[in-house]
């Protein structure tokens, strides 16, 4: 499908981004985790389902709230859970890969100004077939139950495993 230049213009769209619709990956429930006041970095979660029947690797994140963007995964190391960044995440045909607390998520470092509660951040994520997608996701306090699963409020021990200095006000 062509869309007029004018139409390109005026949404903000580029024929690169158009690009990305041709991988067919939904992102869901994508939020950013709320930091203290301070803070430097911060996390992204989201669901990504690919309804295609190709694998889709992505390769790479990025995002204005953020100097860096990367992909991470908690690992055991020797009885003790650390992050690491990782160089791909792939969502095979036809599943679904949760991006989450303690497993595959994203890491925002060195944030450009404060996030705040319930605001939109935008997030691109590009893919080793050379596309891009972008969307938001919104500001979320987020928990960590025992079983793994996420509702909403913090979770500041999560900076201090990732080794990025955390600061409190009291």
């Amino acid at each position: 499908m062509m869309l007029p230049r004018t139409l390109l213009l005026a949404t903000g769209l580029s024929l690169v981004s158009l690009a990305a619709f041709a991988d067919p990956l939904t992102v869901e429930d994508a939020q950013v985790r709320a930091v203290p006041p301070g803070s430097e970095t911060s996390a992204a979660f989201m669901t990504l389902h690919n309804t295609g029947n190709k694998d889709i690797t992505l390769v790479d994140a990025s995002s204005p709230a953020a100097e860096v963007m990367e992909l991470h995964n908690h690992e055991d190391i020797d009885g003790v859970m650390q992050m690491r960044k990782v160089s791909s995440i792939i969502v095979p045909a036809g599943e679904t890969v949760a991006l989450a607390p303690g497993g595959l998520h994203m890491m925002l470092i060195g944030l450009i100004s404060p996030l705040v509660e319930g605001e939109p951040v935008e997030i691109e994520l590009r893919f080793e077939s050379g596309t891009s997608q972008r969307f938001e996701a919104p500001v979320q306090r987020i928990v960590v139950d025992s079983g793994g699963r996420h509702g909403h409020e913090p979770e500041p021990e999560h900076e201090l495993e990732h080794g990025h200095k955390q600061e409190h006000a009291h």
